[in-house]
């Protein structure tokens, strides 16, 4: 139990990313019948089918647990619309809209903050001034120095000191299991992150063709809209089409 949960001054909020750690924490909470208020959720749009799955059957159990939904917060554009068509100002001669590939620079991850961090805390901090909330936040132990020294955050995998691979085991045994995400991939984040590693994106090839084909679409389109310049460019030294040649090329070198 942690040393706020029992203080019922404070309205109790938790910022649920879908991911392990925090849903790991939604779960405990639920089990060790600590209060909770509401519980906010950021979709991206840009989630694994696996991950919106994960997130129904997260609500399933919290309405019937707690008789609440999981609140969930949209931008109300998304994603592609971001990178595709909002204005922006730029020189002549670049395109006036669009933020390209979000790329890993500072300033350039306008993903994390447009359609998840600025959504969240925005919210939060409604209700932490207009509530006197506290907000529940899945940070696993391992991770603790990315705590933030905030009186209204609490960080209850820190004080009972969950690991990251002790969250996912919490929720592989509660038959939570993300359609075998975790199986696959090393994080189950935006299926489309130009961030992720060459050996991610061969498996997204391989296990999910259909979102690897939408992204030679989107890889087109950003290349096209903002040519060979870092906003167009979904990778150093690789766009979609050129890792796609690469994946082929190696699957017939391994069958020769």
């Amino acid at each position: 139990m942690t040393k706020t949960s029992e203080n019922t001054d404070f309205y109790h909020a938790i910022s649920v990313s879908g991911g392990k750690d925090s849903s790991a924490l939604l779960l405990l909470m639920i089990e060790k019948e600590m209060p909770i208020d509401c519980v906010l959720y950021a979709d991206t749009t840009m989630e694994f089918p696996e991950m919106e799955a994960h997130i129904a059957k997260l609500d399933d159990l919290l309405y019937r647990e707690r008789g609440i939904h999981i609140t969930t917060l949209r931008h109300p554009q998304g994603f592609e619309w971001l990178m595709f068509d909002r204005p922006v100002k730029r020189e002549a001669g670049r395109s006036p809209k669009g933020y390209g590939w979000p790329l890993g620079a500072p300033g350039r991850r306008w993903c994390t903050g447009h359609l998840k961090q600025h959504l969240i805390a925005k919210e939060v901090n409604r209700l932490k001034r207009e509530k006197n909330a506290l907000n529940y936040i899945g940070i696993a132990a391992d991770e603790a120095h990315r705590c933030k020294d905030d009186p209204q955050n609490c960080y209850p995998l820190v004080e009972w000191g969950i690991t990251e691979a002790q969250a996912l085991q919490i929720c592989y045994d509660r038959g939570f299991d993300f359609g075998g995400l975790y199986d696959i991939y090393r994080r189950a984040s935006c299926w489309c992150c130009p961030l992720q590693r060459i050996g991610e994106l061969r498996k997204l090839r391989t296990y999910h063709p259909e979102l690897w084909a939408r992204l030679r679409v989107m890889d087109d389109r950003a290349r096209a809209q903002f040519t060979t310049g870092p906003l167009g460019q979904f990778k150093q030294n690789w766009s979609v089409e050129q890792l796609e040649e690469r994946f082929a090329r190696e699957e017939k070198e391994g069958c020769a």
